[in-house]
């Protein structure tokens, strides 16, 4: 059976996809990029980080990656704070508290770095639910590599095949897979029509989900 629980972040709890576009294209246009819509969905689950060192060597940019990525946390960090109307979305918080109030331990997943997911948790208040958060800034390589998942396992002391990924993105839910893991495909409509299709799963809501129904799955150990 299911044993826990691991979500990604962006698109999936809170959407603020549209404010990272925002901080990402401002950063392009200061870089002199003309970045379309149709690559930069490419990127999306993975890491700032590793956003940049393609879009370096794509484009032959001379700034540092670690500069890149601190101007673009900047502009995200004054977009997230002046923004009044940010919510989780729809059934995110309802599912992580029918969990938590299960018993089912829940673990964080995200590409993004460790300032953005602790901007989200202490707007939202989630910290009380989640026993590990893990950032793609820790790893070398972020989804579709499965290094992430595979450490949120290691951090619940679970085995892969007993965790449960809710992805919103195709490089999230490759890596789901190639970690061993049984993957709910979340298409939001927020998820600028991600390919879902290796997902064991599909939902286009996640009220469609609740702990009886998780923990009910026939797999895992």
């Amino acid at each position: 059976m299911i044993r826990t629980v691991i979500f990604d972040m962006d698109g999936v709890l809170v959407d603020t996809e549209p404010l990272h576009h925002d901080a990402f294209f401002r950063h392009f246009a200061e870089l002199g990029l003309r970045i379309s819509d149709t690559e930069y969905a490419t990127f999306l689950g993975s890491s700032t980080s590793n956003m940049y060192q393609r879009i370096k060597q794509e484009y032959g940019l001379r700034e540092e990656v670690p500069a890149l990525v601190q101007r673009k946390r900047e502009l995200f960090g004054v977009a997230f704070e002046a923004n009044t109307t940010l919510e989780l979305l729809p059934g995110a918080r309802e599912l992580v508290l029918d969990l938590y109030q299960a018993g089912v331990p829940l673990q964080l997943a995200s590409s993004a770095s460790h300032e953005t997911i602790d901007r989200v948790f202490t707007r939202f208040q989630l910290y009380p639910y989640f026993q590990n958060r893990v950032s793609g800034e820790e790893f070398p390589q972020s989804k579709p590599n499965p290094a992430i998942f595979l450490r949120a396992a290691e951090l619940a002391g679970m085995p892969p095949q007993a965790c449960l990924v809710i992805e919103d993105s195709a490089n999230g839910v490759t890596a789901a897979k190639a970690a061993g893991m049984y993957c709910v495909g979340y298409r939001s409509a927020h998820s600028g029509g991600q390919d879902l299709h290796f997902a064991d799963h599909i939902v286009a809501d996640l009220r469609e989900l609740s702990a009886a129904s998780i923990l009910a799955l026939p797999v895992g150990s």
